[in-house]
């Protein structure tokens, strides 16, 4: 008789960098992987949040680096990647969470709007790449990208063409990276969050019409939570799907199936 094996989701000494670790995704993502066994080596530009994420994770027993940086700032993430990996002497996992976006209608959108979104929704995903690539590829690690329902279509709740903008650039530059590390074995996938209830969205949730303009077009008619996204990054980190690279993972609850 054939025994299956249940596949092992563990982590245990993995060097995991997760950016935005103050709260909402990047806070479930820290308890979760830390938990799984990982080292955890997180960052956030809010100090007292990202401290708040450290002590939860201690009182489940295992231990975080939590490091203010922004890594918007290319100086400050190289910074922040060379100082994880003299740490704990290797990078296993870069998981690009933090994000930030300003909203406004293409007419009134400022040039700063533009860069702002820009800067903190995809060019800190490459700055913290690049700074860790080398790293990845002595690890043969993995760069988990968090995209957006948005870099797959417009929306009607918001206007947001250039954070539109930043998480298409984000699927793009994932795929890429994605080839370009198949032969020095990095893989790298994408997940696409739809609406997520964070701190972030949490007020707007409140608002009866703006929820209903935003689940109107989700097959399951409620937020996402955190550890939904968190669990799905943790699969994709484990060693039971090293076949997957170059994937983008929608997670809207069914939007784009329409």
């Amino acid at each position: 008789m054939t025994q299956v094996k249940v596949p092992d989701l563990r982590l245990d000494g993995k060097v995991v960098l997760i950016s935005g670790t103050g709260g909402g995704q990047g806070r479930a993502a820290s308890l979760l992987f830390s938990a799984a066994g990982a080292v955890v080596v997180g960052c956030d530009i809010n100090g007292a949040t990202n401290d708040e994420t450290a002590q939860l994770v201690r009182q489940n027993g295992a231990e975080m680096d939590a490091s203010v940086v922004d890594i918007g700032d290319p100086d400050q993430a190289r910074a922040w990647v060379e100082g994880a990996a003299a740490r704990h002497g290797r990078i296993d996992v870069v998981y690009n969470n933090a994000s930030h976006a300003l909203m406004a209608p293409i007419g009134e959108m400022t040039i700063e709007h533009w860069r702002t979104t820009m800067r903190n929704g995809l060019d800190a995903v490459f700055f913290v790449t690049r700074a860790a690539w080398s790293h990845l590829v002595a690890s043969k690690g993995l760069v988990i990208n968090i995209a957006s329902v948005s870099g797959h279509a417009g929306s009607t709740a918001a206007p947001q063409s250039a954070h539109c903008a930043s998480k298409g650039g984000v699927l793009a530059f994932t795929r890429q990276i994605a080839v370009e590390g198949a032969p020095v074995g990095v893989r790298a996938v994408s997940i696409s969050p739809g609406l997520i209830e964070t701190p972030g969205t949490r007020e707007l949730l409140k608002d009866e019409r703006a929820r209903g303009i935003m689940l109107a077009d989700a097959l399951i008619k409620r937020p996402g939570q955190p550890e939904e996204i968190a669990s799905l990054a943790l699969f994709l980190a484990s060693g039971v799907v090293s076949y997957i690279t170059g994937s983008d993972y929608l997670v809207d609850g069914g939007r784009q199936a329409i």
